[in-house]
């Protein structure tokens, strides 16, 4: 029997893919076969610094500012067109109550959960033909109240519903949508917290297997649903957080 976690010669593209948890799930895909694409928001891949969780080495790369509608619109396909992976990573956040105005919340909402419908119409046609997966990165604060950041903790619970209506309005198409909902997992969003040893201390003591998430833990998650393993599954959003919600 075929490894179902073969992705030997599919193409993905990783919204988002430059670093954290994006970077790690392009990897995997890398380490398994597949051709690998990401999007990211600096000039070009050497502009990325592995002291911030960056590794660019055998991935494709564009810049695309996925919060800018038109940006979307006017990058270039990768892989000529065709596509079997679809992963929507790309996310921001503004602490100090930034999110509590205009510009702030409206920057937020863009690229958390504007940019994942508008990257999925870029990639619909494509996706169909390939009878492809599409796989949203949402967050744990979706599902609850999110202190200092209403954009965020909004975004993320938005990402979590469109990823039920795509799921089902795209499921006839030959398209799986689903996604993951990480927990605190060391990237450079979440230095607030694990930077702060009094905050980590908190939020360690908060995790049930006490220890916060790896980008590695939420790849397994990915490539399980972007993987014939998960044929049967629709619209859902796996919470990957080491128990950190119970």
């Amino acid at each position: 029997m075929s490894d179902p976690l073969d992705f030997t010669n599919k193409r993905v593209l990783v919204v988002g893919g430059s670093s954290g948890i994006g970077n790690g799930v392009a990897h995997s895909f890398a380490a398994r076969g597949a051709l690998v694409h990401v999007w990211g928001t600096r000039a070009s891949a050497a502009d990325y610094d592995a002291a911030d969780g960056s590794n660019l080495d055998g991935l494709g790369y564009s810049s695309v500012n996925v919060g800018d509608y038109d940006a979307i619109q006017a990058a270039a396909l990768p892989f000529d067109g065709h596509l079997d992976v679809l992963v929507l990573c790309q996310g921001t956040v503004v602490y100090k109550g930034g999110e509590f105005e205009k510009t702030g919340w409206d920057h937020v909402v863009s690229v958390n959960l504007d940019s994942l419908m508008h990257c999925s119409n870029k990639f619909y046609a494509a996706l169909k033909q390939s009878q492809g997966a599409i796989i949203t990165v949402s967050s744990v604060s979706g599902y609850q109240a999110n202190i200092g950041n209403p954009a965020y903790g909004a975004s993320k619970a938005g990402a979590v519903s469109l990823t039920k209506t795509l799921g089902q309005a795209w499921a006839r198409d030959g398209i799986r949508v689903n996604g993951i909902a990480p927990g605190l997992v060391d990237t450079k969003l979440t230095k607030v917290t694990t930077e702060n040893p009094k905050r980590m201390a908190g939020a360690l003591r908060a995790i049930p297997l006490g220890r916060m998430g790896e980008p590695d833990d939420m790849a397994g998650a990915v490539l399980f649903l972007a993987s014939p393993l998960a044929k049967y599954v629709i619209g859902q959003t796996l919470i990957v957080d080491g128990g950190l919600s119970l």
